[in-house]
């Protein structure tokens, strides 16, 4: 249903000359004042992005994050938020709760709230989202992915929910700028690495060769649900052969791993497996909403 809503709705919105990267990315990214500003929004729905029996403190932490690492994917740096409620049938005190979870992780991060909306669903349940800005010198997009660039990703994939990770995993910002100095592509893994691999070799016109042996998986992940599920929020990337990508991170001693998973080629935006050269074969290769 995503994507076919997207499908139906992207190409009617309108643009003006400001708008450098327009919606279908991480980010929008808007020149403005001689500046590349970024603009992103994601949200977090009671029993989709976290269960009813979480903890509300770290529902609100998981919404900054779930922000923070769409920015880390165009290689920014955050600055402000906006913060938008609508609670059904939660109590104030567990609201001042989830809010409290917002405001410590934006403490964190040094990115403050600096407004929003809070309104009331007709229904039981609970959402809140937030509308995130951010800036970057050299915005790296999803789109730019060439014909021999090597695939990487940072971070573990898989097991998500189970492990709690989908909750207490930490952006991958300082690993995001750093990698923009060198990546061709990059995009944020939320939605499964075989969903997200696709988006972005579909974007970029090109195919995507993985090694699904080469993806280092968390902790009791097992390898189909680990390429599909999502909730990972690593950076998928993919940089020039002719950059010693590896060795250039190890020097920069990030305790995240950093993996080559496959190759780019020639193509039309398919996702191959490198072990029979074949389509990944699975009853599903992603989250959608």
């Amino acid at each position: 249903m995503e994507l076919e809503l997207l499908d139906k709705i992207l190409p009617a919105l309108h643009s003006n000359s400001s708008v450098l990267t327009g919606p279908g990315d991480d980010c929008a990214v808007v020149g403005f004042s001689g500046k590349k500003l970024l603009f992103s929004t994601d949200q977090v729905i009671e029993n989709i992005h976290f269960s009813s029996d979480t903890a509300p403190e770290r529902a609100g932490a998981k919404l900054v994050k779930r922000n923070l690492s769409d920015i880390a994917a165009m290689g920014g740096t955050p600055l402000w938020m906006m913060l938008s409620i609508a609670n059904g049938n939660r109590s104030v005190q567990w609201v001042e709760n989830f809010v409290a979870g917002v405001e410590k992780t934006a403490r964190q991060y040094n990115v403050p709230v600096i407004g929003g909306d809070i309104a009331k669903l007709a229904s039981d349940g609970f959402l809140a989202s937030i509308s995130i800005t951010g800036e970057a010198q050299n915005p790296i997009l999803r789109s730019t992915a060439r014909p021999g660039d090597i695939i990487y990703i940072t971070g573990l994939i898989g097991n998500s929910f189970y492990s709690e990770h989908h909750l207490d995993f930490i952006p991958h910002l300082q690993e995001g700028a750093f990698l923009a100095n060198y990546a061709n592509s990059m995009m944020d893994i939320s939605d499964g690495l075989l969903l997200d691999a696709s988006r972005m070799a579909k974007a970029s016109i090109v195919d995507f060769v993985i090694n699904p042996d080469a993806v280092p998986l968390r902790e009791n992940a097992a390898i189909p649900q680990a390429l599909c599920d999502g909730e990972d929020y690593g950076l998928l990337l993919t940089c020039s052969p002719d950059i010693d990508l590896p060795e250039l991170y190890r020097l920069q001693r990030f305790s995240t791993p950093l993996t080559a998973i496959g190759t780019v080629r020639s193509g039309s935006g398919k996702v191959i497996n490198f072990s029979d050269n074949k389509l990944f074969q699975l009853e599903h290769i992603g989250y959608e909403h």
